[in-house]
Order: structure tokens, then C-alpha cells, then sequence
């Protein structure tokens, strides 16, 4: 009697790692189509590599990094805002005073917030496209300000 044949190894595609694989291969092309397509520069990402240096990600502002990117910056923002209220309520006439320590921690926490805030205004900014001159715009003989 035959039977059913089992294969000793299932279809790739029935495995969940094959799906996984599927799935960051077709990431991954969709990151390197991005960057060959040159509408975008390198974006300096919210995070740095274990030794401290800026990571950047060469995309057009679409794709899973770039929209991963856009959700801790949003996310940095919004913990900075809130410690800034903390702080606020920390400083305002009549509140507790706080121990050393406690003063210690809202300095370290404030400090990272503003380094989080910079990094942030700094991708921002360099993802901003550049002004055509406005003289340029004008025509000649004609001044940009008014």
C-alpha cells in the first residue's frame, strides 16, 4: 500500500520563516529600489549605532525604515513634551522641592529629551528642500524682498 507520500521537508512557502523571509526580501528590495531611484538623500535616523554614531538611511521617504523612523521621532517628541510639562509643574512656585537625586534624574532625562528634539530638527531640516533664490524667481532687474 502507498499511501499519502510526506515529503520530509514542507513547501517553503508553508513554513511561517519562509513568509518571514518573503516578507524582509521584499523590504528589502522595495529599500534598495528606493535608493537607486535617487529622490532622496540619506535621512539621519533617530537612533545611533552601539558606538554612538549617526545611522542614515538612504530612501525617498517611503518603506518600512523610513516609516519606522517617522514613529520614534513622533514618539521622542512626545515623551520630550511631556517631561517638559513635568518640569514645568517641577519649577512652579509652591510645588514640593525635589531631593538632589530627583533634581539629578530630570536634568539626565531633560538633557536626553533635548538631544532627542535636535537630532530630530536636524533630519527634519536637512529633508526640507532647498528655496529657489528669490531674485532668481523674480526675473531680472526685479529685487526678491519687498
Amino acid at each position: 500500500m502507498l499511501g499519502r507520500l510526506r515529503s520530509p521537508c514542507p513547501h517553503p512557502a508553508t513554513k511561517p520563516e519562509a513568509n518571514l523571509r518573503s516578507e524582509a526580501e521584499r523590504l528589502r528590495r522595495r529599500e534598495l529600489y528606493d535608493a537607486a531611484s535617487g529622490t532622496g538623500g540619506p535621512r539621519l535616523l533617530p537612533w545611533t549605532t552601539p558606538d554612538g554614531h549617526p545611522c542614515y538611511l538612504s530612501t525617498d521617504g517611503r518603506g518600512y525604515l523610513a516609516t519606522l523612523a517617522d514613529g520614534i521621532e513622533d514618539v521622542q517628541l512626545t515623551m520630550g513634551q511631556e517631561l517638559l510639562d513635568h518640569a514645568r509643574g517641577v519649577l512652579a512656585p509652591g510645588a514640593r522641592a525635589l531631593t538632589d537625586v530627583e533634581y539629578r534624574w530630570l536634568a539626565c532625562r531633560l538633557t536626553e529629551a533635548l538631544s532627542d528634539a535636535l537630532r530630530v530638527a536636524d533630519s527634519r531640516g536637512q529633508r526640507i528642500p532647498d528655496l529657489p533664490d528669490t531674485a532668481e524667481a523674480d526675473g531680472p532687474g526685479r529685487q526678491g524682498a519687498r
